[in-house]
Formats: C-alpha cells, sequence, structure tokens
C-alpha cells in the first residue's frame, strides 16, 4: 500500500484519516502545520534523506502556514515537486486551487464521505506508484 502524509492541525480530523488509511492497510504519518511538514519532509531544514510520501492528504486552513502556502514551497524543491497533493476543506465555497499548485492534484470537501475519501485516495495513491 501507500505511504500518506497527513497535514491538518485538526487532532481529530487526522485520528480519523489515520484509522481510515490505516484499516486500508496505507502507511500513515501525520503533521500538523505547514512548517512542521516541511520539517518532515527534508525541505526546512534541508535533509535529502527524510522519507517521502507517495500522497501528501492537505487541510487548506491551518496556523503558520496554510495548505495553499505548503503546496507552493514543495513545487520548489525538487524532492517534494512531484508529489501529488488531495487538498481537503471545509470551506465548501473555496476557489479552485491557484493555477500555481498543479501539484494539488485533487480536491475533497469536509465533511467527506469515508467511503469517497477511501476510494479517492486508493485512485490517487495507485496513480502516484505507477508514475514515472
Amino acid at each position: 500500500m501507500a505511504r500518506i502524509l497527513i497535514v491538518d492541525d485538526e487532532r481529530d480530523v487526522v485520528t480519523l484519516l489515520r484509522f481510515l488509511l490505516e484499516r486500508d492497510g496505507h502507511e500513515v504519518s501525520a503533521a500538523f502545520n505547514g512548517e512542521e511538514a516541511l520539517g518532515s519532509l527534508g525541505v526546512e531544514p534541508a535533509d535529502p534523506g527524510a522519507p517521502l510520501p507517495d500522497l501528501i492528504v492537505l487541510d487548506v486552513m491551518m496556523p503558520i502556514m496554510d495548505g495553499f502556502t505548503l503546496a507552493s514551497r514543495l513545487l520548489q524543491n525538487a524532492r517534494t515537486a512531484a508529489l501529488p497533493i488531495l487538498l481537503m476543506t471545509a470551506k465548501g465555497g473555496l476557489r479552485q486551487p491557484p493555477q500555481e499548485c498543479p501539484n494539488i492534484t485533487a480536491r475533497l470537501d469536509k465533511p467527506f464521505d469515508p467511503g469517497k475519501f477511501r476510494a479517492l485516495v486508493a485512485e490517487l495513491a495507485k496513480a502516484a506508484r505507477t508514475s514515472p
């Protein structure tokens, strides 16, 4: 299965997503804001040996660094530029992700259907593992 990084400031959401993903056999890690995610991915501080996930599940509204800023920063790093991102947001009327963030490959609004979430993650993780 896939290695997945959840980036969300709401611990209850992280717990739920972790439960759903681990139930499907995925290896899950978490960061609770954008800066923490940059550290775990080896972007800031730079760590070329840091393990990379197959997929990032990313919340939009977080303290310290929002999801769009994190996605943009990941694009600026050669190691993380191609990581696919599933954007999750509680703001249903939120505009589409900026064109400057082509690494955001899918979007899901909160609250979400767990079955739809699991199917979307499976699809994105499979695509990520088979892409060059």
